[in-house]
């Protein structure tokens, strides 16, 4: 009776999340002709924008030939966490009034947007990365295990951070405000423009705790095979992803109905 009962919520709980992210393709970008099609060209569209920009700007790129490429493989990782952190945090303030029903948690919606916006990235990737090097030599030689690594990396930091500030929005109302002025350095602390090797002592070993840092040195190894990246660590990015996962889940898992009160 018990394993029926369980069997029974996990399936609902499994329609629930279906539910919610076919919910989040109708409702992105609804208006506009095209609706989900926006969700992938508009970032797509403004990192390669940003990339022929800089292209004009900056002629030969710290490792590689191509300045396109090299941004690319800053750019996509870093507007790929900052997307994916602010959805995860908006999910539950998102599905609000759906929650009221007992058949969707707050659980359901978190990981619905999760992997509706996972699916996005990876292919908002796939879509400026096969551009740039369809239009330039780049001579890089993308290796497609280590490309996956970078990603997995860049979701679990953009989910784990999204989930710590899902509770933190909301819980202070003061945390959003500074959190988006906190945020807005880290273009340039994040190594898009240069490389983490080129950065003199001891700003190395200050920037070395980003873990964007790790994320986009891992993605840039993944294309450059001659770049070695030493200082990646994966245990630092995935211990801090799980470890911030877990405490945001543990917060909102006692303080979510207070929240949802208040």
């Amino acid at each position: 009776m018990l394993k029926e009962v369980r069997k029974h919520r996990r399936f609902a709980s499994l329609r629930a999340i279906g539910a919610l992210i076919l919910r989040e393709v109708q409702t992105s970008h609804g208006r506009a002709s095209g609706g989900y099609f926006w969700s992938i060209a508009e970032p797509a569209g403004g990192i390669v924008l940003l990339t022929l920009i800089f292209s004009v700007t900056f002629a030969l790129p710290p490792i590689g030939s191509s300045f396109a490429m090299f941004y690319a493989t800053g750019m996509v990782p870093f507007m790929g966490y900052l997307d994916m952190s602010g959805k995860v945090a908006g999910a539950v303030r998102y599905s609000m009034a759906l929650l009221a029903y007992p058949a969707v948690t707050f659980v359901d919606a978190l990981l619905a947007r999760i992997i509706f916006n996972s699916m996005t990235q990876i292919m908002v990737a796939t879509l400026i990365f096969t551009a740039i090097a369809t239009f330039n030599e780049t001579r890089t030689d993308p290796q497609i295990d280590q490309i996956a690594i970078a990603m997995a990396m860049m979701l679990l930091m953009g989910s784990a951070v999204g989930m710590m500030n899902c509770f933190l929005f909301e819980a202070f109302s003061w945390w959003q405000p500074l959190w988006s002025m906190l945020m807005r350095p880290f273009f340039l602390l994040s190594c898009i423009f240069f490389i983490f090797d080129d950065v003199p002592q001891p700003y190395q070993d200050w920037l070395w705790w980003n873990p964007l840092i790790h994320v986009i040195g891992q993605m840039r190894r993944a294309f450059y095979p001659s770049y070695a990246g030493d200082y990646v660590s994966y245990l630092y990015v995935f211990g801090l992803g799980f470890g911030l996962f877990a405490l945001g889940l543990a917060l909102l898992v006692r303080y979510h109905r207070d929240l949802q009160n208040s």
